[in-house]
Formats: C-alpha cells, structure tokens, sequence
C-alpha cells in the first residue's frame, strides 16, 4: 500500500455514526479531497453513496484508489488527478458532503474552510469535514458547526447554513 495517514478505524466508525445519524448518505453528492488511499470514499459507497468525486494528485495514490474501487466494484466514483487548491477553481458542481483528510503537516490546512465557502462548494445544508489535529481550532470560522475528537484526530464540522455563518 503506498504511503499515507489512514483515517483511524476508530475515527471513522464516530465520523460515520455522525453523518448517518444526521443525513441520507444514498442521497449524497459526495467529494473526498486529499483522496490518499481512498477508505473515506469506499466508506461511502458501502452505506449506498453513488455519486461520489476523489480529488488525489499523486499518480501512484490515484491508480492505487483506481485498482481499489474496481476489486470492491465500486464503478461509480469520479478521480480527479489534480491539486486540491486548484481544483475549485475549475469545479462547476456543488456538493452534500466533503471530506478533507490532508497531511497533517500541510502547512495551508486552514485555507481549506475557506476555499470550500469562498467558491461555493456545498449545497445548502451540505457539510464540510476537516480532519486536523488539536493543534488546529476552527471553532471561531464561519458555518463552523461542532467537532468530535479521537484524540490526535480531530473533525471539525462545517454546515453551509445561514445561520452558522460569523462575519
């Protein structure tokens, strides 16, 4: 498997407890930037999403999600090979649901909220994940919504709804 820092099993099953438990996964139009070995996406697919986009620049972590998505016959999902920043400027779609698992060294991580607002990436209602570590608060961004906390791994959840938004 090539390199990369898997989401903990334990953080994803509390991730999905919450996105099951608060929206329609089946109904989901879906987008995974920072896409690495591309679980978050199979995660998806298994609870029934279909319509579903991975955003992954790194040849050898695309074709690895590739070879992976056809062994689990998942047909259905969109790999971009491209850089996450510059991705939303070229996106016309409007997503439910994103998930952005980036390096935890990245050292640009909080432009990421801001981005996905700033070029209207989510529909209304639509959620935005952040995973980051505690050394990261985004509790004072705007459509900032709750986050849960395994430890080392934090998500940070955004809800594109007015009422969220600080100016």
């Amino acid at each position: 498997m090539p390199h990369t820092r898997p989401t903990t099993d334990i953080a994803k099953g509390g991730l999905f407890n919450i996105i099951e438990n608060n929206t329609d996964i089946a109904t989901l139009k879906t987008l995974d930037i920072f896409g690495g070995t591309g679980a978050i996406s199979y995660e998806l697919a298994s609870r029934g999403a279909t319509d579903q986009t991975i955003v992954e620049k790194d040849p050898n972590m695309a074709n690895f999600i590739q070879k992976t998505a056809a062994s689990l016959d998942i047909h259905h999902l969109k790999l971009v090979r491209m850089d996450v920043f510059k991705f939303p400027e070229h996106c016309t779609d409007k997503f439910d649901f994103i998930f952005a698992g980036p390096p935890y060294a990245l050292d640009t991580i909080d432009e990421l909220p801001k981005i996905v607002f700033e070029r209207q990436l989510l529909n209304p209602e639509g959620w935005f994940v952040l995973e980051h570590t505690p050394r990261n608060n985004y509790k004072d961004f705007s459509y900032y919504r709750t986050e849960r906390n395994y430890g080392t791994t934090i998500f940070s959840v955004f809800i594109n709804r007015e009422e969220l938004r600080k100016p």
